[in-house]
């Protein structure tokens, strides 16, 4: 049966490790830098508005939000990183719980995919080819979506298409897909994405 996704919710907000739920279904981690669009990107696949809270205060909220659909998948929302003004003690409560997402998690077995932001407008930050190299080191399946590629012409996003495929840190093989928030570029294509690696039905 495919999935219902008017049945929806945010099922927790954990800031500790001891928090992550243990439901056995499928999960696809959100990870990008602060501002990026994942809360946004997140609406859109789910046709809400405000489910994934836009911050207003970017890298303030250091949590992990699960978003249970139909309790058949979990989206997850990864803290943003990269945020200059954090203080240190952020940074390293930040780093603690992202790795412990990646490490500790009690169904990382049920991890099927890391869907990786990045701003098509900036290309790979320094911190998100940290978080790149991370990610190759896990050996879990990753997709790059270039958010707000509205903001691009034809040149530009030619430019940023060529600079991400070639990118040392990205594999060769990995999926890229163009999306924008405000006209719903990639929906479809990134939810064919997330059910191909999922096995979960749309």
């Amino acid at each position: 049966m495919a999935l219902n996704l008017q049945n929806t919710n945010l099922q927790i907000s954990a800031g500790q490790i001891r928090q992550f739920p243990g439901d056995p279904i499928p999960q696809i981690a959100f990870s990008g830098r602060s501002n990026v669009g994942k809360s946004s990107l997140i609406n859109l696949l789910l046709n809400r508005k405000s489910l994934a809270r836009v911050s207003s205060a970017p890298g303030k909220t250091i949590t992990i939000n699960f978003y249970n659909i139909d309790k058949k998948l979990f989206l997850v929302d990864l803290p943003g990183y990269g945020f200059a003004k954090r203080a240190p003690q952020d940074k390293a409560q930040w780093s603690a719980l992202t790795d412990g997402y990646f490490t500790k998690n009690p169904c990382l077995d049920r991890l099927a995919l890391v869907v990786q932001l990045i701003d098509s407008r900036i290309g790979p930050t320094e911190d998100d080819r940290m978080m790149l190299r991370y990610i190759t080191a896990t050996g879990l399946p990753c997709v790059i979506v270039a958010t707000k590629a509205d903001k691009l012409n034809a040149t530009e996003r030619r430019a940023c298409q060529s600079q991400l495929s070639e990118h040392p840190d990205i594999p060769a093989d990995t999926p890229i897909i163009f999306t924008s928030t405000l006209k719903g570029e990639g929906k479809q294509e990134l939810w064919r994405c997330i059910s191909d690696f999922s096995g979960v039905r749309l």
